[in-house]
């Protein structure tokens, strides 16, 4: 059996959907990952050691549980704890974004870590407040530290979203089952899903290794 890649071409329309759903889907996750992580780094470093216990658990539970897993439990057992109905679109995006927001937490604490000790006790000595030099003072340098790690995080979030399609959302990775169903071509269409995927990423992986080397010169 000859490789085919007029199946695909035929049937692009279908995987054009899926690409625009799985870019919905980063986005969102990801900006809610950040600004979950965002709050759970603060908490783990926090003066107060019941915030920061909270932000360790949360890290730990979210880090450490398998995302399938966690994707169907929100699906289906978190309906049934909370008395409510949550359709996939929800379950897709609060699992997905509560996993990322472990990482995220956890690449921004080290960045804020990273800035030297003197800062702080300079706001300190100002009279400053734990918000106004996180805000003012501490943030504002870790950033650039974070951002090729932030980016190397990202990259995997869309590659997470695949998982999406368990849920029966039509992502890129389920729009491919679907082709593959009718037409019997599997080797093609995983083919070019795998094509698309490299064309998406390698540009941010080059710019995030360009962005690392930047920042260590």
């Amino acid at each position: 059996m000859k490789f085919d890649p007029s199946i695909v071409l035929a049937n692009w329309d279908i995987l054009a959907y899926g690409l625009l759903v799985t870019l919905k889907y980063t986005i969102y996750t990801c900006g809610i990952g950040l600004a979950i992580g965002l709050l759970v780094a603060l908490l783990q470093l926090a003066p107060w050691p019941l915030l920061r216990l909270t932000g360790r658990v949360w890290v730990e539970f979210f880090r450490n549980i398998p995302l399938l897993v966690l994707l169907m439990w929100t699906y289906y057992a978190l309906p049934i704890f909370l008395q409510i109905q949550i359709g996939k679109e929800t379950a897709g995006v609060l699992g997905l974004g509560f996993y990322a927001s472990g990482f995220y937490a956890e690449i921004l604490r080290a960045g804020v870590q990273s800035v030297d000790r003197g800062q702080t006790d300079a706001a300190i000595a100002l009279g400053m407040g734990y918000v106004q030099r996180m805000n003012r003072i501490i943030l504002p340098q870790a950033l650039r530290r974070m951002v090729p790690p932030l980016m190397g995080q990202t990259i995997m979030q869309l590659k997470n979203t695949t998982l999406l399609s368990v849920l029966t959302i039509p992502d890129l990775l389920y729009q491919a089952g679907y082709i593959s169903s009718f037409t019997y071509r599997p080797m093609e269409v995983y083919t070019v899903i795998g094509a698309v995927f490299i064309l998406l990423l390698f540009p941010l992986s080059a710019l995030s290794r360009r962005l690392e080397r930047k920042e260590a010169a």
